[in-house]
């Protein structure tokens, strides 16, 4: 399944706040992305359509089983690629601004060296 970027970061944010909250919400998602509510509701038509996320009108956000195998995935690179951003002196701001961005367009093979060295 080809994700957007946008997509990803959105399934990301909510695998995080179920991990902080258990509950989440689109206003949650809004705040924590920097984003209109407008555009989460969008986003969560599109996750609920892909059958990543459980939600109803009104509802707490949940990720499915398949939901939640692409959110980690996501999240672990994001993991990684922090630590080694850290590793090799990138400030703490700047290795969170680049490690997103990273996150989307790493190949598998450089990922999987890196997992090899800094999981």
């Amino acid at each position: 399944m080809n994700l957007t970027k946008a997509n990803e970061d959105y399934l990301e944010a909510i695998l995080i706040l179920e991990n902080q909250e258990k509950v989440v919400r689109s206003v949650d998602i809004s705040r924590m992305l920097n984003v209109s509510r407008s555009g989460v509701n969008q986003a969560m038509n599109v996750l609920k359509d892909l059958k990543l996320i459980i939600k109803d009108d009104y509802s707490d956000i949940k990720l499915t089983s398949a939901g939640r195998e692409l959110a980690e995935k996501v999240y672990e690179k994001h993991k990684i690629i922090k630590k080694f951003l850290l590793k090799i002196g990138v400030s703490e701001e700047t290795a969170d601004t680049d490690c997103c961005k990273l996150e989307h367009v790493i190949s598998e093979e450089t990922f999987n060296c890196l997992k090899k060295h800094f999981k």
